[in-house]
């Protein structure tokens, strides 16, 4: 049988392209697998699911990996002795969280089961990028596994380009050289209904292009779900069965008759420790009063905490939603105080501490050479990061204690955020050519700390004098709703500058960073079933305002960059030459560069355009090699003045090199106004001789003259010519650029 006459599928044009949803060839034994077509780039997604649920776990146990696949663009791996594809790089882990966050909340609540989804990619085309075709697989792959999953989730990238007409234009599916050259790059994920999930990096755009893209991405991804159930119609798959933790009804019956109104009032403080302290207050009264059934085990200490704390949560939202009342008694669109200070550390290039509340970002930054720039190595293009943010979180910043076992995926999603935050104003390379890098230690913890790294960063590039083009800032807002709420319909509240509670209890997390020509990077998650784009306008406002206060505090430490960079720092300089004369600065076999290197002690890095950077220990040494380079490059010009040392002595005249490996002829006559008998009279080997360039012939070769820079005697008349001489005629010489007699 042709293994080929297995495969069901279904399609669609999207946006020129034809999607194609195929399963039945790959992974059978998969509960759910799904390959997504589109145009030439092929991700197979398989959904598992555990027979048995895990024991003593409050978590739903969704695990979920990006596989990226070398061959999938016939490359192999660019390390010299590892060619096995490793650990995920952090795109494959960016992408994996992509397809987390919208499919993790429409599994229902209680679930056990451990469910794991990978996502592999069999063929990329180079073209347009694998991962929305990665969630849109996924998610096909849960709804024809069987599983409870509220589906189906699709998700589309958008783009924001100058069309043909040099008008702007915003377009589905953009190709990485749309994404480079506009100035948007926006994942949307989203259901029939709403959209659930957004992810982006921008070139500063307006809030309304802003929510243009959302609602053109969400007719598009109701489109692919309405494919999704059509395959689903297709296979009519059979349900499979989820466990749930069981409901400890005696628990919630025995907490329902201890709370009382006023107990539940009193767990608010300015501080986490004051709300954790209320808390801990009651639990030590709810154990002592239920130490009888904690005997008799109709439950535990732990049930009733953990029960405590969903009491506590439904309080909290009620408050929020009927009275406007937060835990640390602020209004709905209030910001938590804010305090900044610049410059801290003696021998970091840059630093600023930024708080919020109780959350606090150390930020430093580090300038390096270009030669310092990132080389990621992926499966499609190779890339070069000249600025790079990383984020880390210790337990101690929540007053926690656990093992430190290297970045985890959250740090990596939270440092890629703030990175694209301010990656639209960093200066370009000709203005700034140093390579970046910006390290966020997040000290302390109480919600936003990604948004307090992006304030961070932008402070502590200015310390650095690093001259962005504006300061970038972040603000996170939250959702609290009611049970009738739908996406559209039913009482909400939008919270500004959402705390770690209003975070973990509340319905969304919705980061946006900007400056103060727009938006600069956003992402979203919501824990209901979509919301609503006026939802989503309200909160991109309310963000707005939020942003704009925070970067008028910030403007009053640090308004604009530093004038100068750290003594510590070093000393980078910059010039462009002709791309043609690249070989000339690297000499044959790159002796000419090693020679500046050695003698100058820079370093040197040259682009394929003809930018020259050099690095340099000091200042003077840094001129020393800018000098040499611009006299290797330089094209002369007429009534150009020279030092130049005297290489070749002639009968006739002199060689001055002007520059290195260029010289050009003083003839005799030229070398002063009385007349010169022999040129080893006036002139040694070596000699440093001021001269004035004062023609180039037709063959390229230049006539000197030193006796043009000097005073004319009074009363001077032309030397009589020589007997036999060449007379005032240059003598044959050879060809320029040929080797010297």
């Amino acid at each position: 049988m042709n293994p080929l006459d297995k495969i069901k599928s279904v399609e669609m044009n999207l946006a020129g392209r034809v999607l194609k949803l195929s399963t039945g060839l790959f992974a059978n034994q998969a509960h759910g697998a799904v390959v997504a077509s589109l145009g030439e780039t092929m991700v197979l997604s398989t959904a598992t699911m555990s027979d048995k649920p895990r024991q003593d776990v409050d978590f739903f146990p969704l695990m979920v990996d990006y596989e990226e696949k070398y061959y999938a663009t016939g490359k192999i791996k660019g390390s010299r002795f590892i060619k096995r594809e490793g650990r995920p790089s952090d795109n494959a882990i960016l992408n994996a969280r992509l397809i987390d966050r919208p499919i993790r909340p429409l599994f229902p609540k209680g679930v056990t089961n451990d469910v794991q989804i990978i996502a592999t990619v069999l063929s990329a085309d180079m073209e347009v990028d694998p991962s929305t075709s990665a969630i849109i697989a996924a998610s096909s792959a849960l709804m024809i596994s069987g599983m409870p999953f509220a589906g189906p989730v699709a998700a589309v990238r958008m783009g924001y380009i100058v069309d043909s007409e040099g008008k702007n234009q915003l377009i589905v599916n953009p190709t990485y050289e749309q994404v480079e050259k506009g100035r948007l790059d926006l994942v949307v994920a989203g259901t029939l209904d709403a959209i659930t999930m957004v992810e982006a990096a921008c070139k500063e755009i307006p809030e309304d292009v802003m929510l243009a893209a959302l609602e053109m991405a969400h007719k598009n991804i109701k489109q692919i779900c309405e494919l999704q159930l059509k395959l689903k119609e297709l296979i009519n798959p059979a349900n499979r069965t989820m466990c749930f933790g069981a409901e400890n009804t005696h628990v919630r019956d025995a907490l329902g008759k201890f709370l009382t109104p006023e107990m539940m009032d009193a767990v608010q403080g300015l501080t986490k420790g004051e709300v954790k302290e209320r808390i801990h207050e009651i639990e030590d009264k709810m154990v002592s009063q239920f130490d009888a059934q904690i005997k008799e085990e109709l439950f535990s200490a732990k049930d009733l905490k953990i029960e405590l704390v969903d009491f506590l949560e439904q309080f909290m939202r009620k408050n929020i939603l009927e009275n406007e009342k937060r835990l640390d008694g602020r209004k709905i669109d209030e910001i938590r105080p804010i305090s900044i200070a610049a410059g801290l550390l003696p021998r970091t290039h840059g630093s600023a501490l930024f708080q919020r509340g109780e959350t606090q970002a150390l930020t430093l930054t580090t300038l390096g050479s270009p030669g310092a720039a990132q080389i990621i190595d992926t499966m499609d293009v190779d890339m070069i990061k000249r600025y790079i943010h990383h984020y880390n979180f210790p337990p101690f910043s929540v007053g926690e204690v656990k093992p430190l076992r290297g970045t985890s995926r959250r740090e990596i999603g939270h440092g890629d955020l703030a990175e694209r935050a301010l990656i639209p104003v960093l200066p370009e390379k000709e203005e700034f050519p140093y390579t970046m890098r910006v390290v966020s230690e997040v000290l302390s913890c109480n919600g936003s700390s990604s948004m307090a790294s992006v304030c961070g960063s932008t402070l502590s590039l200015l310390d650095a004098g690093v001259p962005l083009k504006r300061p970038v800032a972040g603000i996170a807002m939250g959702l609290i709703t009611s049970k009738d709420f739908d996406g559209k319909n039913g009482k909400y509240k939008i919270l500004s500058d959402i705390q770690g509670m209003e975070d973990f209890a509340g319905d969304m997390d919705f980061k946006v960073t900007g400056s103060s020509e727009g938006i600069t990077a956003l992402q979203m998650d919501i824990k209901v079933k979509g919301l609503s784009l006026d939802i989503m306008k309200e909160a991109l406002d309310r963000a707005k305002v939020g942003r704009d206060f925070i970067l008028g505090e910030m403007h009053k430490v640090l308004s604009t960059h530093r004038d100068h960079l750290s003594k510590y720092a070093p000393m980078i300089s910059s010039i462009r030459i002709d791309p043609e004369q690249i070989r000339t600065v690297i000499g044959k076999g790159g002796e000419t560069i090693q020679k500046i290197t050695k003698e100058t002690g820079c370093e040197i890095d040259i682009e394929q355009d003809g930018l020259v950077m050099i690095t340099a220990p000091n200042q003077e040494q840094g001129a020393q090699a800018l000098e040499w380079i611009k006299k290797l490059t330089y094209v002369p010009q007429v009534g150009d003045i020279f030092e130049g040392t005297a290489v070749r002595l002639m009968d006739f005249g002199v060689f001055i090199e002007i520059a290195p490996g260029r010289d050009g002829l003083v003839h005799i006559s030229e070398w002063d106004w009385a007349r010169t008998n022999t040129m080893d009279e006036v002139v040694k080997l070596g000699d440093v001789v001021k001269v004035k360039l004062m023609e180039i012939d037709d063959q390229g070769r230049l006539n000197l003259s030193r006796k043009a820079l000097l005073p004319k005697p009074e009363g001077w008349a032309p030397p009589a010519p020589r007997e036999g001489g060449f007379g005032g005629a240059r003598p044959p010489r050879r060809p320029m650029g040929g080797p010297r007699r």
